[in-house]
């Protein structure tokens, strides 16, 4: 994403802003922007636009927020190219009263969930207090979505609120709010907010889970997305909250295809399971990929494969294709792979793929 904000992008905001006032410096907002560039990383790179912003605009900051605003329109709606208009609201962490009115403005042509974070930090209180409004703002999902996601306590990518790691009930409110709302942008965050959360607090999602009237479809998509990690990890109340609680009957098989690969080629996965309960099960079905490290050692990922209900002497087979290739978070070693079958968190087959690199 970094290669969004590149010479180009600089070069006709700088026009555009100076279209839009003619005090805009825009040599200096453009020898500051570009200034070290290909060293950045997208957040830096963010942070340095904001400041480039604030630089070439000598204006108070009710000032400079207005020219924003009449930017924002020009960008379009774009998710990516909106975050360095937002991240100017940080140089207003003073005056929040105009600061996050203008944020909630901003969401609107792609997200600040990014920039509200500094004020969080500054103002945990306060903040909550105008984004639990923002989340009853039944006309606009933006809003609602912001109230979210800006202050999720492991955003990646985001500044960590580490009030809200250790302690994320005061979220809660807004959280309880959005259980049930109609979009899906807004139950996706929803989700994801519960879903940081259950990282350091389990017992606390699941008591949210509970608690909730899941007989909404609306909610009861959002738990199932928040419970992932958990039942990635085979928590037992989280699987039986979802009504897959009990140890599978089955007999598993698990293949794979090549069993010898390329970094960059595509290998398969062919399960086969057959039920030997006399009841109808509910099956929860992951695989666990142990990846070779370069000390040598392997390093489990769990991914999500499929989620069934499988009838009393029922037979089923499915197959997951998956590209071996390098990514920033995950780098790959030459060795054997081994693949773990995971039903309702119990791991009952397993293969193997040798990858050369």
């Amino acid at each position: 994403m970094k290669h969004w904000f590149d010479e180009t992008f600089y070069r006709r905001s700088a026009a555009q802003l100076a279209a839009l006032h003619a005090s805009f410096d825009a040599p200096r907002f453009l020898a500051h922007a570009l200034d070290g560039l290909d060293r950045r990383e997208l957040m830096a790179r963010l942070h340095r636009t904001a400041d480039a912003f604030h630089l070439a605009l000598p204006l108070p900051f009710a000032g400079q927020l207005a020219v924003l605003r009449a930017h924002a329109p020009q960008i379009g709606h774009n998710f990516v190219a909106i975050w360095p208009c937002a991240h100017v609201a940080r140089h207003g962490l003073a005056r929040p009263d105009l600061a996050l009115p203008a944020l909630r403005e901003l969401t609107r042509h792609g997200s600040a969930e990014f920039a509200i974070r500094p004020f969080l930090v500054h103002d945990l209180e306060g903040t909550l207090a105008a984004m639990r409004a923002w989340a009853d703002d039944a006309a606009d999902e933006h809003a609602r979505r912001l109230a979210s996601e800006g202050c999720r306590p492991r955003l990646p990518w985001g500044e960590r609120l580490h009030a809200l790691v250790a302690d994320p009930r005061p979220a809660l409110p807004i959280l309880e709010t959005l259980r049930a709302d109609p979009s899906l942008y807004v139950r996706k965050s929803v989700a994801n907010h519960l879903n940081d959360i259950s990282k350091d607090h389990p017992e606390l999602v699941l008591d949210v889970a509970s608690a909730w009237d899941r007989r909404d479809a609306r909610t009861a998509w959002i738990v199932k997305h928040a419970l992932r990690t958990l039942i990635k990890k085979g928590h037992p109340r989280a699987l039986a909250l979802l009504g897959a609680g009990d140890a599978p009957k089955v007999k598993a098989t698990l293949a794979v295809s090549p069993r010898r690969l390329r970094l960059g080629e595509s290998v398969a996965f062919t399960a086969k399971l057959h039920s030997t309960s006399t009841k109808r099960q509910s099956l929860i079905v992951d695989y666990v990929v142990h990846y070779v490290r370069d000390s040598g050692r392997a390093s489990a990922k769990v991914f999500k494969w499929t989620a069934l209900e499988l009838a009393p002497g029922e037979s089923v087979s499915f197959t997951k294709r998956q590209t071996i290739r390098d990514f920033t978070t995950r780098r790959h070693h030459a060795g054997r792979h081994r693949v773990e079958l995971q039903i309702n968190g119990r791991r009952l087959a397993e293969t193997a793929f040798s990858l050369m690199v």
